[in-house]
């Protein structure tokens, strides 16, 4: 019998690029990327795990605009000619490196990795990966959670609290018509999370969600066991803490394990290293180099000079250090469950796209972590936070610090000089959102579907929702592909201005109205305008999954 417990979270989130307006738009490049090296390489693991009969768990999150994009036709098909092309570029590798041994078999590793991924998207699950995950889901392995509609920043936008509401009242919609079930937990946008955010999600049945460490190490009154137990929010919602040494283990890029010598070198790809007309066609068409996904060197050393992959020693040194975090949360258990009249809980949440994207060995080292804790000890077992609540149904209750995860953990990437500048207009758009909702509600009830307002306000709710998306102000902080996130950011309020104006003038252009929706088309089957009505949910609107009755204690 084991002595505590690991979850393993992983935070699938891409924010929602789309448009069908222009062919070979770099931003899509996100997806693309994502789907080969992450998401395709984790149902592989999944689905080797249960075809040796190995009932691992596992959490994660797919948030709605991941799934809409990832079961968009649009982006399904492009999707498939951007494979097409990899796989053409390997097999010109396969020659070109002929006389390289090092180089060619690598290019036969990529011919044949990208030969799987065709064949597991547009074969296995006729290019909906959501249904693997769904699958994995159903049959007890995975649980997933959801997040709020466009991965929206709570804390802040909870200034018009039915912006808040309406970003997890949709989050929790989407997920239900995905996966045909209510959710039990939500991932909050980037961990961040303020006193009152856990009562908009008690209002929608969510049971859990997660912080940071100092969400529950700051929590008033102090937590008796730290983040090795959840805490009940005022709400009767329950909060669980990153657990900071497994973090570090993985996350650091000095101290974690993605940065070792053998493992494969991210920032040296042969779309930027070899001669540009050779690889002029495989690039965007403009001329610009970008990732093709083949990289041929590993990490090496803290020099320029990047000696040659080799596969075996990276596969090696990967089950070497699942062993050494297995190693470490054995002994980090020991410790606690010595001194908890509990089984200790260790939660490790990882952006998912670390796995695969950035650390080309992840998967693997999450296929040795499984089973290895299956089969080489009896110390630690993986478990999702719904079945440890379902074991241990009394929790200390407490309010926990307001806290985000990122550079301080608290909202500073996310509110700082680079993007305060949006958030004026967000708050604005976000009363005018609600004045739309109240003055129109009549559009809203079921007898005017179809009717030309009430497509207008369902798709004004759309664009400020696209708006919120916490990935715009992070991309404006962190550098990269700013002119992106601000025009984004500006097209999306521009539009929702232009709504509000021609609802109010009763001057709704269709013809434009109906080139935005198709531009936009999150959450088109769902009335998203209604999300921002200011009654609140009567009590048998409540889904069933809420928790009603919180056995709590004080400590």
């Amino acid at each position: 019998m084991s002595q505590g417990y690991l979850c393993l979270m992983l935070h699938a989130h891409l924010p929602f690029v789309r448009h069908p307006e222009a062919e070979d738009l770099l931003e899509e490049n996100w997806l693309y990327e994502a789907i080969t090296e992450t998401y395709i390489p984790l149902i592989q693991i999944y689905e080797g795990l249960i075809a040796d009969g190995i009932g691992f768990r596992v959490t994660m999150s797919l948030t709605p605009p991941l799934v809409a994009m990832l079961r968009d036709p649009l982006l399904q098909d492009r999707y498939v000619k951007h494979l097409d092309k990899l796989i053409e570029l390997s097999e010109k590798e396969m020659d070109r490196t002929g006389d390289q041994p090092h180089f060619h078999g690598l290019a036969l590793m990529y011919n044949k990795r990208f030969h799987d991924s065709k064949k597991i998207f547009v074969d296995q699950y006729q290019k909906d990966l959501v249904l693997a995950f769904k699958k994995f889901q159903d049959i007890g392995c995975l649980e997933i959670v959801t997040s709020c509609a466009t991965h929206g920043y709570l804390p802040i936008l909870n200034v018009n609290p039915s912006s808040a509401r309406a970003q997890v009242k949709t989050g929790v919609e989407f997920y239900e018509k995905t996966f045909g079930r209510s959710p039990k937990g939500i991932w909050l946008p980037e961990c961040a999370y303020a006193s009152g955010v856990d009562e908009i999600l008690k209002e929608f049945g969510i049971r859990y969600f997660f912080v940071d460490t100092h969400g529950i190490v700051n929590a008033t009154p102090a937590p008796r066991y730290s983040v090795y137990a959840p805490l009940y929010s005022p709400s009767g919602v329950a909060a669980f803490g990153r657990d900071t040494e497994s973090s570090k283990q993985v996350w650091s890029s000095k101290e974690g394990y993605p940065g070792d010598p053998d493992y494969r070198e991210y920032y040296k790809d042969i779309g930027y290293e070899l001669d540009f007309d050779y690889i002029k066609p495989y690039i965007h068409p403009e001329g610009i180099r970008i990732n093709t996904g083949m990289k041929y060197w590993k990490i090496t050393g803290d020099f320029d000079y990047k000696e040659a992959y080799r596969p075996d020693w990276a596969r090696e040194k990967a089950a070497i250090h699942a062993g050494n975090f297995l190693f470490n949360r054995q002994k980090q258990i020991e410790h606690l469950s010595a001194h908890m009249d509990r089984k200790p809980i260790i939660v490790s949440p990882y952006d998912a796209e670390l796995f695969g994207h950035w650390w080309f060995e992840g998967p693997m080292w999450i296929d040795f972590l499984i089973r290895k804790t299956a089969y080489d000890q009896n110390t630690v077992e993986m478990i999702t936070p719904s079945e440890y609540l379902f074991e241990y149904p009394t929790n200390q209750m407490a309010q926990p610090a307001a806290s985000s995860w990122g550079h301080k953990g608290f909202s500073e990437y996310w509110l700082n000089e680079t993007n305060d500048w949006i958030y004026p207009h967000l708050h604005k758009a976000g009363q005018r959102m609600l004045e739309l909702a109240e003055k129109f509600s009549m559009y809203l009830e079921e007898g005017f579907q179809g009717d030309l307002k009430r497509r207008a306000l369902n798709q004004a709710a759309r664009e400020l929702l696209l708006a919120e998306s916490s990935d715009w102000p992070f991309i404006m902080k962190t550098g990269t592909m700013v002119p992106y996130a601000e025009k984004r950011v500006k097209q999306h309020v521009h539009r929702f201005t232009r709504l509000y104006n021609d609802l109010n003038n009763d001057t709704v252009d269709e013809d434009w109205l109906a080139e935005v929706e198709r531009r936009d088309n999150i959450f088109y089957d769902m009335d998203c305008a209604a999300y921002y009505l200011s009654k609140k949910l009567k009590a048998s609107d409540i889904p069933a999954t809420a928790s009603s009755a919180v056995k709590t204690h004080t400590a």
